[in-house]
């Protein structure tokens, strides 16, 4: 239940030939540190490239999405691919996927890096070069795999985008169900994005009554890029949509930061005054400023909801376990937490 998001060698070849549109750039450069966690984005976003996509673009930026500043403000410890196969959670990582999908057995490990110690990402691929690849990319506290890409695995002459709607999502789910489980066990919506560049479609997967998706998947071109998201992220009583805003619409990445009971109290105001705060152009930070309460009281707030979140997803086994401890955890939220309060709505 945490957030975060996160950058490979090749990319730098693909956003030489892309222009990335100014306003995801910007985002993408704001959210810079956010952990890709479970509640990045709503089923209500629609045919926006927001949330979802500024959170992939963060945690690993795809040739569709990624934007060259992101790339040069990661901090990455690359790795070789011995180093990956003797690494707790490489070698999970490696025999998830060997199991799911066994031809990668034979695959080349073409690049793996950690980044500031809380994610390890590797990158397989066909041997030649010129074949089917996949990225995954891992929570290094939770060995949850957070993030899949899955690349060139049908015929160029036919690829991904150029499928009906019902053969995109056959593919989908296969590419679920062998990573994650079934995917039968979610209500499923589809859409195309309004991208003029290239044809986009986003794709649902939804726990019944929940607000935000459990799993939610981008196709473009000849790629898939599925990211676990985990559904509902606080009791409907105390959420609120949307503290942030872009180009005047909800923004709803920061919310499972900020949907916190503790933080309202520390602040003595409701999740709603906070967004009516915020919405005039102001920090969290700085609304905290005005009540006497410090920068370091609200990080420490926040911090401690998410690690007991996560404590608690470990405990009900929605989370594989982490040897993490609780000090631990909380040093490495700490960064992603400041992201938050910092930022402001345009």
């Amino acid at each position: 239940m945490t957030i975060e998001r996160k950058v490979r060698e090749h990319l730098h070849e693909k956003a030489e030939t892309m222009e990335c549109p100014p306003a995801i750039s910007k985002r993408i450069e704001q959210s810079y540190s956010h952990y890709l966690q479970q509640k990045r984005s709503e089923k209500t976003m629609k045919k926006r490239l927001i949330g979802g996509i500024v959170a992939a673009a963060f945690l690993i930026p795809t040739a569709a999405f990624a934007a060259p500043a992101v790339i040069e403000m990661l901090t990455r410890t690359p790795l070789t691919a011995e180093q990956v196969k003797v690494d707790e959670i490489g070698n999970a990582t490696l025999e998830k996927l060997h199991s799911a999908f066994p031809e990668t057995k034979s695959f080349e490990i073409i690049d793996a890096s950690n980044v500031q110690g809380v994610q390890t990402s590797i990158t397989l691929q066909e041997k030649g070069g010129t074949g089917k690849k996949i990225s995954l990319h891992t929570n290094g506290t939770t060995g949850a795999i957070e993030h899949v890409i899955q690349e060139n695995w049908e015929p160029k002459e036919k690829p991904l985008s150029d499928l009906n709607e019902q053969e995109i999502k056959a593919k989908v789910d296969n590419l679920i169900d062998k990573m994650y489980g079934s995917s039968k066990e979610y209500e499923f919506a589809m859409e195309q994005m309004e991208n003029p560049d290239q044809k986009t479609f986003m794709l649902n997967y939804t726990k019944k009554g929940s607000t935000a998706p459990y799993y939610q998947v981008f196709v473009q071109g000849n790629s898939i890029s599925a990211s676990l998201i985990g559904g509902e992220t606080t009791p409907s009583n105390t959420k609120v949509e949307g503290f942030f805003t872009t180009n005047g619409k909800p923004d709803y990445f920061a919310d499972a930061f900020l949907n916190d009971e503790k933080l309202f109290s520390l602040l003595k105001m409701s999740g709603t005054e906070l967004k009516e705060e915020l919405a005039k152009g102001k920090s969290v930070v700085e609304v905290a400023a005005s009540k006497n309460v410090s920068k370091q009281q609200v990080i420490d707030v926040i911090a401690k909801t998410q690690v007991d979140s996560q404590i608690q997803g470990e405990k009900n086994g929605e989370v594989p376990k982490s040897n993490a401890s609780n000090a631990q955890m909380l040093k490495e939220i700490e960064p992603k937490v400041l992201q938050v309060i910092e930022f402001k709505s345009e």
